[in-house]
């Protein structure tokens, strides 16, 4: 199997969704710049033409408002907001209008489209440019909240997204986009929902997703030297999250570290702790620790971002903790 880099992965699964479907088509600010987009859009344009594939005015509001108004009139659009602070400017499409309109018509009517969301961290982009939102949206009745770590995922979740009949937000962090994996050529889905168990173990479970797997791996790397045994899960989906996965490894170790890539108060990270904590608090053995942004804002300096960018040694510090070593 031939490997290929995360963004080009994100790139073929549009380019094979877009040829094969001509109701899919791509629409947002930048999505012919490598500037916004890196590579993951590129050749789409000059493959389907610019009525397939959208580069607008910035205005996040009234572009994921016409994403809307397709996707109730039976198109499958694909709307990248390139920075996932300024969706908050679609707030009102996403979360009034799309995630709402299968259950205010009574199922008869399906909103079949992608809210492609970026994040963007590092180099010194500050606290409006830095942001990982997950979990506004994750709260949100109507919505499901995808999270890829990989290339293989990467492909198959977002080909996942556009089939399904309902709004996916497909959350994509660029510190992932040069990260190579073995990708199948030929279309392919990955199960919405359904997490993955990286590395098998006894004394702690770590969940995480996006790019926060990669340095959960470091961690893990580091444990094993220890004589620790994790067990790394790759949670994937974060609506719906695979409570089933996640309890069963918990019921095994016994303890849990959760890592997010977003804030600690109200986050992901809150809400898998609380999940487990109300349906399977008698199987830990100690307090679950979350591994999260601190709550503040995106310092607008290299030296700060060392430290406010949760890290591996972070993880592994967090795991000691519960082992009491």
């Amino acid at each position: 199997m031939r490997k290929i880099s995360y963004a080009q992965a994100i790139n073929e699964a549009i380019y094979q969704a877009m040829e094969r479907d001509n109701r899919v088509f791509l629409i947002g600010q930048g999505c012919t710049s490598p500037w916004y987009v890196g590579s993951t859009c590129q050749g789409l344009i000059e493959k389907f033409g610019p009525e397939r594939v959208i580069d607008t005015p910035v205005s996040e509001n009234g572009i994921t408002g016409v994403a809307v108004g397709a996707a109730i009139a039976g198109m499958k659009p694909i709307v990248v907001h390139p920075r996932m602070d300024f969706m908050l400017y679609a707030a009102d499409p996403i979360i009034n209008e799309a995630a709402n309109w299968h259950y205010m018509f009574g199922g008869k009517l399906s909103v079949p489209m992608v809210i492609w969301a970026i994040i963007n961290r590092g180099g010194e982009q500050a606290a409006q440019h830095s942001q990982a939102l997950q979990a506004i949206f994750a709260h949100i009745t109507g919505l499901k909240v995808v999270a890829p770590s990989n290339p293989y995922d990467a492909k198959g979740l977002f080909i996942s997204a556009i089939k399904e009949d309902n709004p996916v937000l497909y959350l994509d962090n660029r510190w992932l986009y040069e990260i190579e994996g073995d990708v199948p050529e030929e279309i392919y889905a990955v199960p919405i929902g359904k997490g993955k168990t990286i590395r098998k173990g006894k004394d702690v479970t770590i969940a995480a997703s996006s790019y926060m797997v990669w340095e959960a791996k470091k961690a893990v790397n580091e444990l094993v030297k220890e004589g620790i045994n994790p067990e790394l899960i790759d949670l994937r989906s974060l609506k719906p999250l695979d409570s089933e996965l996640l309890f069963l490894s918990v019921k095994k170790t016994g303890r849990l570290v959760v890592v997010d890539e977003g804030w600690q108060t109200c986050g992901v990270a809150a809400e898998i702790s609380a999940l487990v904590g109300e349906n399977i608090f008698a199987s830990l053995q100690a307090p679950i620790r979350r591994i999260t942004l601190p709550d503040s804002p995106a310092p607008a300096s290299s030296a700060l971002e060392g430290v406010y960018y949760p890290k591996a040694k972070d993880i592994c510090e967090a795991v000691r903790k519960i082992l009491k070593i």
